[in-house]
């Protein structure tokens, strides 16, 4: 894959217009690069005891003070939640999985999208929003989105106006970003081909037959939400495999789809809370 300069050059002024947005402040962004996402998917553990601690680790790595970072324990699973405060209750949730299937090391699925998470968090934790931002590492999505499940149980009937949106990582690193149309609400859909088009960025639909991601759960609670993946044609031949392995995993794939969800979070914090549901 690769990613011609006026591409690059429209990536960089669509994310200075969503700092923009936040008005008024004097805030250094961080801007990952490709080669500092790969680093970090280098590290995709293989084995599922590993990779809570390290999901967490990325996220102390990049500054997240202790006072934010917390384990979400349910009766079944753990999910790792850091909490940056906006100006209101108002919430955004961005979100990945960091349990793994049986096979294969889960770099694809979905240590790519723990680490976009994290870069995603880097890039974002100096600045000011007016919405509160949750970035939640979800637990045990490959046992029936346990963890994603558990939290959107925990949301209270009054609460859920407050939840805004809803955006799921899952499965970066073999294609250009595309939204999981099956698991995915409409408005934010669009609202991501949208961004995407702004940007001259590659995107593109899938409906996955018998696919299911965490958005899915927000879904159900009518919470809008979205799931940003990047899966090729062959993405059977490698997730859920002994195939699915960092040398598998094309780190601009992972990129586009952190340059995307950060773009996504600028355009949210900016709109009313109910606009896009």
């Amino acid at each position: 894959m690769t990613l011609p300069l006026k591409c690059v050059l429209a990536v960089l002024a669509q994310l200075l217009l969503f700092f923009a947005l936040v008005q008024g402040q004097q805030t250094t962004i961080t801007f990952s690069t490709p080669e500092e996402i790969q680093g970090d998917l280098s590290s995709s553990p293989c084995k599922n005891v590993d990779r809570l601690a390290a999901a967490k680790a990325l996220f102390r790595n990049f500054g997240a003070p202790e006072s934010d970072v917390y384990v979400d324990a349910h009766k079944r699973v753990e999910n790792l939640v850091i909490r940056k405060q906006g100006t209101s209750e108002e919430t955004i949730v961005i979100g990945a999985h960091y349990d793994k299937s049986p096979e294969g090391c889960g770099a694809v699925d979905n240590w790519t999208g723990i680490v976009a998470l994290a870069h995603t968090y880097r890039s974002v934790k100096d600045v000011a929003f007016r919405k509160t931002i949750l970035f939640v590492a979800f637990g045990r999505e490959e046992d029936g989105m346990v963890g994603s499940r558990a939290m959107v149980d925990a949301i209270g009937s009054d609460q859920v106006s407050q939840y805004c949106a809803m955006i799921n990582i899952d499965s970066l690193g073999l294609a250009p970003p595309q939204v999981l149309d099956n698991a995915s609400t409409k408005k934010l859909t669009g609202l991501a081909a949208d961004i995407a088009k702004n940007m001259k960025m590659p995107f593109g639909h899938a409906i996955v037959q018998n696919a299911d991601s965490d958005s899915s759960s927000f879904v159900r609670k009518k919470i809008p939400a979205v799931t940003i993946h990047g899966m090729s044609n062959n993405w059977r031949s490698i997730l859920h495999s002994g195939n699915d392995q960092v040398s598998k995993v094309n780190p601009l794939s992972v990129y586009l789809g952190y340059r995307l969800v950060l773009a996504m979070i600028g355009r949210l914090d900016a709109s009313p809370c109910a606009a896009y549901a």
